[in-house]
């Protein structure tokens, strides 16, 4: 993969750590490629090379911020990698300055910026010169993406758990919120079941994954056609994982990438039928997680997601 001579500013969030992960595997690359933040993400305080620290109140005082980081970041930018539907400053004024400096733009969408919207509500993506997203899944939702590329992890800091054979296996389910991801579901569902729940919400995120490596199964969550990046991350600790997927998405993914992918496809409805089977089964639970952690090495791996990236760079230079 050859490298590319130019420099990336990726902002202005870092949801779920997604942007701090591209920036620094992009600059193992040799890319020189930054991380500019509104404010740091709860839990990854230190997850940033710009903080801009907006105002938390008053819009004039943050659109002065906004526009004074958008003065000083545009002659040090030559492509600017937006997440979430946001720019620096308001779309409609932002990229006829990028365009009107020959900067050239990426948006990457991340799932609930698009979740549900028309085309219409999603007009903007044209004015950028590549719009991304991270699954097939949101492509119901944006036809055109410019590319799908799954969500990455630096699969160095992942090192598989050996399962354990428990007379009551270990649920854990970590919403990032209750009821979007489900939760009164699976805490019904295992309340029919011989397990124990751990339900992880609002502790800080090395906290959380201390606890779900104990889990011997996983349930992301019940409402959304993909899984997110709590599913992957328990794959890549070699874990059994039980979620809601859209049947045509798993089909794509596995065209696309030439995997099976390993997960168990539940609905709320049939979420004490699909879990039985892993509460009873061991050697089920050691199968589905080893499978798991190969899917994540040929779908997830952090290293391949950045030399997507540096592909759609090279592309719209």
């Amino acid at each position: 993969m050859p490298l590319i001579d130019t420099r990336v500013l990726h902002l202005p969030v870092n949801l779920a750590g997604t942007g701090w992960a591209h920036v620094n595997a992009l600059r193992r690359k040799g890319v020189d490629a930054r991380l500019l933040v509104f404010w740091p993400q709860r839990w990854r305080l230190e997850e940033y090379d710009i903080n801009l620290d907006l105002p938390r109140q008053g819009l004039l005082r943050q659109q002065a911020v906004q526009w004074r980081a958008l003065a000083r970041y545009l002659p040090q930018t030559d492509i600017f990698h937006f997440y979430f539907g946001k720019t620096l400053v308001p779309k409609s004024l932002n990229m006829p300055i990028l365009r009107a400096a020959r900067k050239k733009s990426v948006m990457h969408f991340l799932g609930d910026d698009i979740r549900g919207k028309s085309l219409h509500e999603l007009e903007y993506r044209k004015k950028f010169d590549a719009w991304i997203v991270g699954s097939y899944a949101a492509t119901r939702w944006v036809p055109d993406a410019t590319a799908v590329i799954p969500p990455g992890l630096d699969l160095r800091d992942y090192e598989p758990v050996a399962p354990v054979d428990r007379e009551r296996p270990l649920v854990v389910h970590a919403p990032s919120d209750l009821e979007k991801k489900g939760t009164r579901h699976v805490v019904d569902a295992c309340a029919q079941l011989p397990v124990d729940l751990d339900v992880v919400h609002g502790v800080p995120h090395d906290e959380a994954v201390e606890r779900f490596k104990r889990a011997d199964i996983i349930v992301d969550q019940m409402h959304y056609l993909w899984h997110g990046v709590f599913a992957i991350e328990s794959m890549a600790y070699g874990k059994p994982v039980v979620t809601h997927l859209d049947p045509d998405a798993v089909a794509q993914t596995e065209e696309a990438f030439g995997v099976k992918v390993p997960i168990v496809a539940a609905t709320k409805d049939d979420l004490v039928e699909k879990l039985r089977p892993l509460v009873e089964s061991f050697e089920l639970r050691k199968r589905l997680g080893q499978e798991g952690r190969a899917y994540v090495e040929r779908v997830h791996d952090l290293d391949k997601v950045a030399d997507r990236f540096i592909e759609i760079y090279a592309s719209i230079l």
